[in-house]
């Protein structure tokens, strides 16, 4: 589209200017350019005078890329997951993105597209109300390299703190925003939750990102975002009865779960994990519907939780009770 509009302008590029200018090889734009001019019929003229690209005659739109059925529900699907933003700071950029995306589309497209609408819908739960400020702050520093100063609250903490960091990776686990990122006082890895920074800037410091970091690998045998020791390592065995199993079965909830079927429709989970600490939750959120099995760890927070649970609802109906 850039090309387009230099050429419908009468800026004549070439493939020198052009390659500078998209950061690409020459070879690169000389098949765009030959794309144009021999798939999209577009009029792609040289001017030796001038020493650069025209076209010899009006062209008034783009010509619409055609798009088959599958392309057509991929894009339906992505303007379904936009939509778990709506009323957060991201609605808008991610609108605006998304009629620019669809702007070229055919009629037929567009109806395709509101046709499929009606049978597929998004329901996200709880989606973050990040900061779009921080987001971009965040963005600018991930993609130069720049070092981080962080205002942050830790999870529980009352005040706030400095942080220094340099930033690794940005990622969306389960509708929530984290930052991984090396701190430097600490001296190690920490994990930062955006809806908990109250401030965010980066400085003219650069830093060299460490040879060979993959946030999949590093998260590998994380359940959600946050990592264990290094030292860590837990075999996760858990049994759902048939009522959990059929929401559980047909979903990959790790990359080491093993899935193994039991009498009278139960099914046994194992992974291999890091920390206990947010597998915890997602267990307690099956009620009685699911039984650890192992580490004596996870059973031991789990008993545990659950003898706090009796405790303050006994004390609550005491309190209901009295006169």
């Amino acid at each position: 589209m850039r090309i387009h509009t230099l050429l419908k302008n009468r800026e004549y590029p070439n493939c020198t200017t052009l390659s500078r200018e998209f950061e690409l090889c020459i070879r690169t734009v000389v098949r765009d350019l030959d794309f144009m001019r021999d798939r999209l019929q577009l009029p792609v003229e040289w001017d030796g005078q001038k020493n650069g690209y025209y076209y010899s005659r009006d062209v008034d739109e783009f010509p619409q890329m055609p798009m088959n059925e599958a392309e057509t529900f991929a894009l339906l699907v992505a303007h379904k997951a936009i939509s778990q933003y709506h009323g957060t700071p991201f609605q808008k950029p991610l609108d605006a993105a998304f009629r620019r995306l669809t702007g070229q589309l055919d009629q037929n497209v567009r109806f395709s597209m509101g046709s499929v609408e009606q049978v597929l819908s998004f329901r996200p739960f709880a989606p973050d109300d990040a900061d779009l400020k921080i987001f971009e702050v965040l963005t600018k520093a991930l993609r130069e390299r720049r070092v981080l100063k962080l205002l942050y609250r830790n999870r529980g903490a009352a005040t706030s703190q400095q942080r220094e960091v340099h930033p690794y990776h940005l990622a969306c686990v389960d509708n929530h925003w984290y930052l991984l990122a090396f701190d430097l006082k600490r001296n190690d890895m920490r994990t930062f939750s955006l809806t908990r920074m109250q401030k965010a800037e980066w400085g003219r410091k650069r830093f060299t990102m460490p040879a060979g970091f993959d946030a999949n690998q590093y998260l590998r045998n994380s359940f959600g975002v946050f990592k264990g020791d290094a030292e860590s390592d837990y075999e996760v065995v858990i049994d759902f009865d048939a009522w959990a199993a059929d929401e559980v079965r047909g979903r990959r909830w790790h990359s080491s779960q093993q899935l193994t079927e039991l009498p009278k429709g139960m099914l046994r989970v194992t992974m291999r994990l890091n920390n206990v600490e947010e597998v915890e939750k997602w267990v307690m959120g099956f009620g009685t519907h699911a039984t650890v099995v192992r580490p004596r760890a996870l059973r031991e927070r789990m008993r545990k939780t659950a003898a706090e649970l009796i405790t303050r609802y006994e004390d609550a109906d005491k309190a209901v009770s009295s006169p």
